[in-house]
C-alpha cells in the first residue's frame, strides 16, 4: 500500500482518539503516503504529525442534516474529484454507522475515492467495506481500540498506543508564561476544567460541586487551583464561579483561558498535579499530556471515551450506573446529546465521590509524578 487516505470528520477528541491507530498505519508502512480527511475545526491535533503526509479538511458540518446537504453538493462534488485523483490504495473509514443518511454519506465518499481496499467497522450496515472489524456497538470497546483494530486490517501496529499531539515550543512558551503570572509551581498545581465543549451541554456537572472539589484541592491537598475557561462565552462565567470558592489557606484560584491552541493546553497539563474535568475533549487532551485525570462522566458512555488507557492507575471515571445511562452514544445509536431534563446521572454525583477518586489518583501517581514521560507525536 503506497497512499492510505484516513477519514475522521469529527471533533477534537474523536480524532484524538484515532491517532493510535494513525500511528499503527505509519508503523506498519513506513514508505507510504497517509492523507487524513478531517474537520477544519479539529486539523490542528494532526499539525507537525509524523504519522501523516498531509491533512485534507472538509467542512463535514454542511452534509450533517438531510434536507440541508443538497445546498452544498457542489463542494461532496469537488471533494470527490480531488480523491479521485489521489490514485489511493486504500481508505480507512474511523467512523461508526449510526443512520441510514451517515451510511449513505460515508458509502458515497468510500467508493468515490476510488480505493479499492475500504476499512472500517461493520455492524451490518458495512457494505461498502472490503475489510472489516465486528461493530459491537458503542462501549463494547474503547474507541481507541476499535480504530487500533481497524488499522490492524491494513497491517497497522502499535506497541504503546496513546493518543498523540504534537506540543511546539511556542506552546511551552505559553505555558511558560502561566507559570509566571500565576506563580505556579510544576507539578504542584491542578487544573479544573466545569465545562465540557459545544456538542452536549449536558455533560456539565453542577459547577458548585466543583469549586467545593476545588476548594479541598487546594486546602487538603495544598495545591494551587488553575480553572479553565474554554471558548464558549459562557465558560467564563462557569470559570469565575468556581474560582471564587473561599480557601481556607489563602490560596488564590487563578482562571486561564481560552489557550491559543489545543497543544498548548498539553504543554500546561504536562506539569499539572492532577487534572478535574467533565468528559470533553480537554479532558482527552490531558490525556494526551499523560497527566493523573478525574473524569466525570454522565449521560455521555465513558466505556467509550473514558481517559486512555482506561486501566491505568493515574485515571479515574466518576459516574453513576443507572438503567438509562448512557445515554448518548448508546448501542448503535447517537442517542439524545441533550440528555433529560432531571440531569439524574449527574446529580446523584456528590462532591465527595470526586474526592475519593482524587485521592486514588494521587496516591497511585505521587511516586511517579515527576517522572511522567509526556506523548509528543512526533515520535513514534
Amino acid at each position: 500500500m503506497k497512499r492510505i487516505l484516513a477519514v475522521k470528520l469529527a471533533d477534537l477528541g474523536d480524532l484524538l482518539s484515532v491517532t493510535p491507530a494513525l500511528r499503527a498505519l505509519r508503523n506498519g508502512h513506513p514508505d507510504a503516503y497517509i492523507a487524513a480527511l478531517v474537520t477544519p475545526s479539529s486539523a490542528g491535533i494532526l499539525a507537525g504529525s509524523t504519522a501523516i503526509d498531509k491533512v485534507i479538511p472538509f467542512q463535514k458540518a454542511l452534509f450533517d442534516r438531510p434536507l440541508a446537504a443538497p445546498r452544498s453538493a457542489h463542494l461532496a462534488l469537488e471533494l470527490a474529484r480531488e480523491l479521485r485523483a489521489g490514485a489511493w490504495d486504500a481508505l480507512v473509514l474511523f467512523h461508526h454507522l449510526t443512520t441510514p443518511f451517515g451510511v449513505a454519506k460515508y458509502a458515497a465518499l468510500a467508493l468515490a475515492s476510488g480505493a479499492p481496499i475500504r476499512a472500517g467497522v461493520d455492524n451490518g450496515r458495512g457494505w461498502f467495506l472490503t475489510r472489516r472489524v465486528a461493530d459491537g456497538g458503542f462501549g463494547a470497546r474503547h474507541e481507541v481500540d476499535y480504530w487500533l483494530a481497524v488499522a490492524q486490517t491494513l497491517g497497522g501496529h502499535n506497541a504503546d498506543p496513546r493518543p498523540e499531539i504534537v506540543v511546539t515550543e511556542a506552546d511551552r512558551d505559553w505555558a511558560r508564561s502561566v507559570f509566571t503570572e500565576n506563580d505556579l509551581q510544576r507539578g504542584a498545581f491542578a487544573v479544573v476544567h466545569p465545562g465540557a465543549g459545544a456538542f452536549s451541554l449536558a455533560r456539565r456537572w453542577p459547577v458548585e460541586r466543583f469549586g467545593a472539589v476545588a476548594r479541598t484541592l487546594a486546602d487538603a491537598h495544598d495545591l494551587d487551583v488553575v480553572v479553565l475557561r474554554g471558548p464558549a462565552p459562557d465558560e467564563l462565567e462557569l470559570a469565575q464561579h468556581v474560582a471564587s470558592e473561599p480557601s481556607a489557606h489563602g490560596r488564590a484560584m487563578r482562571v486561564i483561558g481560552p489557550a491559543p491552541t489545543p497543544s498548548s493546553l498539553v504543554a500546561l497539563f504536562e506539569h499539572a498535579r492532577v487534572f478535574v474535568g467533565n468528559d470533553s475533549g480537554v479532558m482527552h487532551l490531558a490525556s494526551a499530556a499523560r497527566a493523573p485525570i478525574v473524569a466525570i462522566f454522565g449521560p455521555s458512555n465513558d466505556r467509550a471515551w473514558a481517559p486512555y488507557p482506561p486501566a491505568a492507575p493515574r485515571h479515574a471515571v466518576v459516574r453513576e450506573q443507572l438503567a438509562c445511562t448512557p445515554c448518548i452514544h448508546r448501542e448503535h445509536r447517537l442517542g439524545t446529546p441533550a440528555g433529560c431534563a432531571a440531569r439524574t446521572c449527574l446529580d446523584l454525583i456528590e462532591p465527595s465521590d470526586v474526592l475519593a477518586a482524587l485521592d486514588r489518583v494521587l496516591a497511585a501517581t505521587a511516586p511517579a509524578s515527576s517522572q511522567r514521560t509526556v506523548a509528543l507525536s512526533g515520535a513514534p
